[in-house]
């Protein structure tokens, strides 16, 4: 591994870098199995998470079958708030507790998965809701109980949550994004069906889509795990450690993917081609950036997810303004990479190269604006809002957003440059449109 130059051994950094990993189950039909693996892991009473989109779909029934025929009780939750808050994630933990469950199912995108790890988490363990939060906006405690078993089953091709143990969600009183991090919250299975991704709008398969590609851009592009000190004991080591070679090879594969077929995706709902491989693109980089990190783009993101006051997509549910959390993210990333390249613009060009863009003649200097150009155009290429002006933001809402941005310190820590208040300021600036 020393021919890895973007690893620096240097004494008292770390060393070692971990590979914490969900047992995935992929391929078309793999939910008639989803019975088997809940019943291989003990599970007679199972809690399934869901919305009411999902619910009424083919595909939900014949899970909910696949568990029944297994002689598991699947009792149904399909109030999961698409975009959930510290409010639905309290909702949820509530059924957990009041139903005497020994585990959980989700079926449905992030929202979903996200919100059956914490239904999960708040009903295993004691604690106030923001004691387990991450600093410095909550307590950041460890999660120090097991939980039950999981076994999620993502319906979107973007956010890989079926493989981390991350949950995120708005934090109301504060009109931003933050979330739970614990290698605990990991799913046991990931039941990844791409069958799923044939009844997409196309909006959401766009949204999801840069989702995973942001994914596995920042993860590539993230600050080195050597950079970090070696930490005094083991579980001083977090799961956001940085870029490592267990993490670049899920990423790079992940980015060759969605490059080729993200655009295909959203243009053509009958391309199952296009679609199921964005559905293991997906896969790919919540493997990837949940054993390295997310960094800026994702912390950008949070408030202006946060703090959207008129926008609404087609494919999402309209009674309340919502900026898909894919969308909130790609709409910051071109304004984004063009200020990380310093950091290393080698990782940024092979980034470009990967989505397909033409890298032939750049220099470092051009890494940045490269692939910053080539996202640019993937968005116009697939009707994505022309930056955070496009979902409805002006300069007035700069100065709150970098505010709040700046408490993303889990994921700014990871950026391959220091990144401070003044910064984000001109970042939403520049975000504010492309072209």
């Amino acid at each position: 591994m020393n021919c890895c130059h973007y690893y620096q051994f240097i004494p008292g950094n770390e060393q070692v870098f971990s590979a914490d990993v969900t047992r995935i189950r992929y391929g078309c039909g793999v939910l008639k199995e989803l019975g088997q693996e809940a019943r291989a892991l003990g599970i007679k009473r199972a809690a399934v998470y869901t919305d009411s989109r999902i619910r009424s779909l083919p595909l939900f029934d014949e899970a909910v079958a696949a568990l029944r025929a297994e002689g598991i009780e699947a009792v149904i939750y399909d109030e999961v708030r698409v975009e959930p808050t510290d409010v639905s994630f309290k909702e949820a933990a509530r059924f957990a507790k009041s139903g005497a469950f020994d585990g959980f199912i989700s079926i449905g995108g992030g929202s979903v998965i996200d919100t059956a790890k914490a239904a999960n988490l708040y009903s295993s363990c004691e604690g106030d809701f923001m004691d387990y939060v991450n600093a410095p906006i909550g307590r950041g405690l460890v999660v120090s109980g097991p939980l039950r078993p999981h076994l999620a089953c993502p319906t979107t091709a973007g956010t890989g949550s079926e493989s981390t143990g991350i949950a995120v969600f708005d934090l109301l009183e504060m009109k931003s994004k933050t979330g739970i991090s614990s290698r605990a919250l990991l799913p046991d299975r990931g039941i990844v069906d791409p069958r799923w991704t044939e009844s997409l709008p196309a909006t959401v398969m766009a949204a999801t889509g840069f989702d995973a590609i942001s994914h596995a851009l920042e993860a590539l592009t993230a600050k080195p795990f050597t950079s970090r000190p070696s930490p005094e004991n083991i579980s001083g080591r977090p799961m956001p450690q940085g870029a490592n070679p267990f993490s670049d090879t899920l990423c790079r594969e992940s980015l060759r993917q969605a490059g080729k077929y993200l655009v295909r995706a959203v243009n053509d709902r009958a391309d199952h081609e296009a679609r199921h491989a964005m559905m293991y693109a997906a896969t790919l980089a919540g493997v990837g950036f949940g054993n390295a990190g997310c960094h800026l783009p994702h912390a950008m993101s949070y408030p202006v997810s946060g703090r959207v006051e008129h926008y609404r997509p087609e494919g999402y549910p309209g009674v309340e303004p919502i900026c898909p959390h894919g969308m909130s993210v790609i709409v910051n990333a071109p304004a984004a990479y063009r200020f990380t390249a310093p950091g290393c613009p080698e990782r940024h060009a092979e980034g470009a190269e990967l989505l397909g863009a033409d890298t032939h003649d750049t220099v470092a200097a051009e890494a940045g604006a490269v692939l910053a150009g080539h996202i640019e155009e993937m968005m116009q290429a697939t009707g994505v809002p022309n930056g955070i002006g496009g979902v409805g933001f002006t300069e007035e809402a700069v100065d709150g957003l970098a505010e709040a941005a700046s408490a993303q310190q889990r994921l700014l820590l990871v950026a391959p440059v220091s990144v401070d208040q003044a910064d984000l300021r001109n970042l939403y600036r520049n975000a504010l449109s492309y072209w």
